[in-house]
């Protein structure tokens, strides 16, 4: 079974923007959450969902995995969608 642990992750949050990056100990928040679903071990695959460039650089800059979705997605649900027609998976897990 192919499973896939997905993260939603904006930087224009309205009661937080910025969240995904802001420093936690040294790393990034998104680092922390990240790298927590890769030390789980259920998924084959785990990427971070966000319509946001820099945090797609950021990934890229701790070894993480980040797909660009599109800005008009309402839910952190919805953009799980997205990845989920471009990255086959049986399971996909939302960490939010």
């Amino acid at each position: 079974m192919k499973c896939l642990i997905a993260i939603p992750a904006r930087m224009g949050a309205t009661r937080f923007p910025g969240k995904p990056l802001v420093d936690l100990l040294g790393r990034p928040m998104v680092q922390w959450v990240y790298e927590a679903a890769v030390q789980s071990g259920v998924a084959d695959r785990v990427v971070i969902a966000t319509p946001d460039q820099e945090i797609v650089d950021a990934a890229a800059a701790f070894g993480g995995e980040a797909v660009l979705t599109r800005h008009d997605h309402l839910t952190g649900t919805d953009r799980l969608a997205e990845v989920a027609e471009e990255i086959p998976a049986e399971v996909i897990i939302n960490v939010q």
